[in-house]
């Protein structure tokens, strides 16, 4: 019985060693698949990944659209690039860029960031209080739109659990873009993440937590071996 127990407690020390090893990148991609695009989408189904990432007191954001999609600001999609909802007391929005393909774009007039905002809509989404948007409106609309699909960002003072709650219609994060995929070339609008799927964790802290339980098991074959021929 001491042996069993002596087991288990090794068990739970290591698994707490393991999960607290595997925190500090502790990380949720969500993907884009709900479309409320102008004239539908056609057979796309999927247009991009949204990342967050744990990193101390804050949240590191990577949104990038995928098969040849953009990012563009209408009116259908609030008037930003990127909407999310945040009502966490002294969070802001810090350290935004804007890439093409990983290579800096530089936009006229910069990129902002708001949260706390009173709730507004974009099209078929439903509400939201938190947004990536260009500072200069002309310099993202209409034929002025940047050729854009990354967007990379800082929240501050929150967590994933906090920037990860959904509206009132199940959604969590909308981008607005200009797609560029068989079937929606050249349409516009927002499309989102919708509370339908999981985030998928981040692939270092699987891989970590999977070698702790083999290392386990390996530790427990070879003691109960020993047992046997005692």
């Amino acid at each position: 019985m001491k042996k069993n127990n002596g087991l288990g407690l090794l068990i739970v020390a290591v698994l707490a060693v393991v999960l607290a090893v595997a925190a500090p990148a502790n990380a949720d991609t969500f993907t884009l698949t709900s479309c409320h695009l102008s004239g539908g989408c056609g057979t796309a189904t999927s247009f991009g990944t949204v990342t967050l990432t744990q990193s101390g007191t804050s949240v590191l954001f990577d949104v990038v659209l995928n098969s040849g999609n953009r990012f563009v600001e209408t009116g259908a999609g609030g008037d930003s690039l990127f909407i999310f909802n945040d009502t966490v007391a002294g969070s802001t929005v810090t350290n935004i860029s804007a890439t093409l393909n990983g290579a800096t774009v530089t936009i006229t007039g910069g990129l902002s960031g708001s949260t706390n905002l009173t709730p507004f809509q974009a099209d078929g989404t439903g509400f939201w209080t938190a947004s990536v948007f260009c500072t200069v409106d002309s310099s993202c609309n209409g034929g002025s739109t940047p050729n854009i699909n990354d967007l990379h960002f800082t929240v501050t003072n929150a967590t994933l659990a906090q920037l990860e709650t959904a509206n009132a219609l199940g959604n969590i994060f909308v981008a607005d873009i200009l797609c560029g995929q068989t079937g929606c070339t050249g349409l516009t609008g927002p499309v989102d993440v919708n509370t339908g799927g999981n985030p998928v964790p981040e692939p270092a802290s699987l891989l970590l937590l999977g070698s702790g339980l083999a290392g386990l098991g390996v530790w427990g074959w070879k003691r109960r071996r020993e047992e046997v021929k005692a």
